[in-house]
């Protein structure tokens, strides 16, 4: 049976901070460890849900594509789900929505998984357009992204929470992508309001960090010289 308890991810959030947007690793290679997660493709390309196995990217036209094995990124995550249900919730914020997910306390020390299953009454995502080299820094890729907004959508919230300690490898709190069921819209998540929906988590005792050691760029920069906490939060 495979491992439900670890949480794999390639490359991290830093390694993007300055324009390292070079895929290391293939869809193929992030599904052998996993059969949910997120992600993006390489020099941004769009925003990454895998679902049941089936990895989907939302490009910046909003279209929802199946990926196929050789499809190349520079971070990305995934995990065996085994989701245990928590409990129902409805009419709920994003605020709301982190409050249950951690059980009412301020914040956890380790990385889980909440998988929301549901209709939203109002759903905003995001996606960024592919950029070329040479790559620039994440917050200026991250200028050409595309809006997109649903009312009354049915589909899947997919979200991974990261302790505080580890900002920079991940985002510190929630980072949350969708895909509606009709594939009608989907990305990283940018605010929702949740009409009803069940609600499953996954806690993880392992993080298993795989770093690019082939990639000479990512080998030889210093990211000493990098505003990582800053450029996170203002592309996030």
């Amino acid at each position: 049976m495979e491992n439900s308890k670890t949480l794999y991810q390639h490359g991290t959030l830093a390694l993007l901070v300055p324009g390292l947007l070079t895929g290391t690793i293939t869809m193929g290679e992030l599904l052998a460890h996993g059969n949910t997660g997120i992600g993006t493709g390489e020099g941004l390309d769009g925003e990454l849900i895998i679902l049941d196995g089936v990895a989907y990217q939302i490009d910046s036209k909003g279209n929802v594509n199946v990926l196929a094995n050789d499809f190349i990124m520079p971070f990305a995550n995934s995990h065996f789900a085994n989701y245990q249900e928590l409990t129902t919730i409805s009419d709920a914020t994003p605020a709301e929505f982190e409050k249950v997910s951690l059980d009412g306390k301020p914040n956890s020390n380790t990385f889980f998984s909440v998988l929301v299953k549901g209709t939203f009454s109002y759903m905003k995502t995001r996606a960024v357009a592919k950029s070329s080299r040479p790559f620039d820094t994440l917050a200026k890729t991250a200028e050409k992204q595309s809006i997109f907004e649903a009312k009354d959508v049915t589909g899947t919230l997919l979200s991974y929470y990261s302790p505080a300690l580890f900002h920079g490898a991940a985002v510190a709190g929630f980072h949350n992508h969708f895909l509606a069921d009709d594939h009608s819209i989907g990305g990283h998540v940018l605010d929702f309001k949740i009409k009803e929906g069940a609600v499953g988590i996954q806690v993880f005792d392992t993080l298993e960090q795989h770093l690019p050691i082939t990639n000479t760029e990512f080998m030889e920069h210093d990211f000493s010289k990098d505003d990582v906490a800053s450029a996170i939060a203002e592309a996030e």
